[in-house]
């Protein structure tokens, strides 16, 4: 049998011929990005060295990402220092690709790294972030680790002990129909497969769905393909990822279209058709507890939420201004929008989505994970139910575990936030 995706990828970066699946390797990396938590990065890889006598230093400075996000500006006296520690880490080891508070270059990390043309098909990328697995929409096998891992990455440039992954192939036919979006398809997935349902495994999406979808929805899939469990989720590369490399990115050097065998041996295989699909929304309090929205339709929300690592690039954006251009938020309603990166806050601000926003009782705020982790922006209170572009809606998630969360896509969000309630989008975007 041929191999997957995934075996190929890790058979260049362990320099072994062929893995096959469940054996143990230690393929190199090719980049390792870290948030906020890289202060416990920090800790571990001290520790490696510690007593050694040996100089501590990473082993590729070019090779680590570090991006503030989860609590920006600092929320506390804690972050504070644990930034202000990263941050001196960073100019002592000469990491390059360092993304702090900016205005000009800061972002969810998520984000940052494709859009800087950060990730590549064909690589191994880690982060210690479990939505890591956002860049597997660019062709690479990007997964999420611990710090312990992460401080042995740093140290040796390889992860240690990586079981190779089954993958399981998803074929999503048909023509995306209007008001249906990457997140309402990757909802009705998660929905079908549960969320242990791909555990331990990849999810290698195809399809003529996929082929058609631009990067930003591929970028949504991925994202939520550890919501079934997956260890990563996965786009071979094709014209797209080019184009978004190239043109995005701006990325000019040599891109591997790597492709899996048209024999390769999968897990599982699930073929399903979106032609007919409609706004999907996981209810509380799981994220696979996803319904149709006709069957939530009318819920009280009291706060709407666009934005995150899945849902707040430009096209996410447009998708929410379009809806509510020239409307008013609800009253009893606060609607939050927090664009992924400063480099989709500025397009959105030049296309005058942010104006859209503001002009209809939204709260813009700068880019970030505050209102998705409920650390800091945007907590629920007792009792209070939101509807989120986000990725997790289990109980605690946002801030309060006596709160609720509903997932759907920006256009669904949007629109709840014009009536107060759930609601399809397809009712505003009639004539549109």
């Amino acid at each position: 049998m041929g191999l997957t995706l995934v075996q190929k990828i890790l058979s260049k970066a362990s320099g072994v011929e062929t893995v096959a699946v469940g054996s143990v390797i230690e393929p190199r990396v090719s980049l390792a990005m870290s948030h906020e938590n890289a202060a416990l990065v920090i800790n571990q890889f001290n520790e490696i060295y510690k007593n050694t006598g040996l100089p501590t230093k990473v082993w590729d400075p070019t090779k680590i990402a570090i991006i503030f996000d989860h609590r920006i500006p600092a929320e506390s006296k804690k972050t504070a220092t644990n930034q202000k520690l990263i941050r001196e880490f960073v100019k002592e080891q000469g990491i390059t690709k360092f993304h702090d508070i900016r205005g000009d270059e800061g972002g969810i990390c998520h984000q940052v790294l494709p859009e800087n043309g950060y990730v590549l098909p064909n690589t191994v990328l880690v982060g210690t972030d479990s939505h890591t697995t956002t860049h597997g929409a660019l062709g690479a096998f990007a997964f999420g680790i611990g710090a312990t891992e992460m401080a042995s990455v740093w140290a040796l440039g390889s992860v240690l002990n990586v079981e190779v992954p089954a993958s399981i192939k998803v074929i999503v036919n048909g023509k995306i129909p209007k008001g249906v979006y990457a997140k309402d398809i990757i909802l009705f997935l998660i929905g079908k497969l549960t969320n242990q349902g791909a555990n331990y495994k990849v999810i290698e999406f195809h399809g003529e769905a996929i082929k058609s979808m631009p990067t930003s929805g591929r970028l949504t899939l991925s994202n939520m393909a550890v919501e079934t469990g997956a260890t990563a989720g996965i786009i071979p590369p094709d014209k797209e990822t080019v184009r978004y490399l190239r043109t995005i990115a701006n990325y000019q050097g040599e891109i591997d279209m790597l492709q899996p065998d048209e024999n390769a041996e999968y897990a599982d295989v699930i073929e399903f058709d979106v032609s007919n699909l409609s706004p999907q929304v996981a209810a509380p309090n799981f994220v696979d507890n996803v319904k149709p929205i006709k069957e939530v339709e009318g819920t009280p929300i009291d706060q709407v939420v666009i934005g995150s690592c899945t849902n707040g690039r430009i096209e996410d954006l447009k998708e929410a201004a379009d809806i509510i251009r020239g409307k008013k938020v609800a009253k009893e309603t606060r609607m939050l929008v927090f664009p992924a990166s400063y480099r989709a806050y500025e397009d959105a601000l030049h296309k005058g989505y942010i104006e859209d926003f503001i002009k209809a009782g939204a709260v813009v705020m700068n880019p970030g994970c505050g209102p998705c982790l409920g650390i800091h922006q945007g907590a629920l209170g007792d009792g209070e139910r939101a509807f989120s572009t986000t990725n997790r809606n289990f109980k605690g998630r946002m801030g309060n575990p006596d709160a609720e969360v509903y997932l759907g896509s920006p256009a669904a969000a949007a629109a709840t936030a014009v009536f107060g309630v759930i609601t399809d989008p397809r009712k505003l975007q009639e004539g549109k």
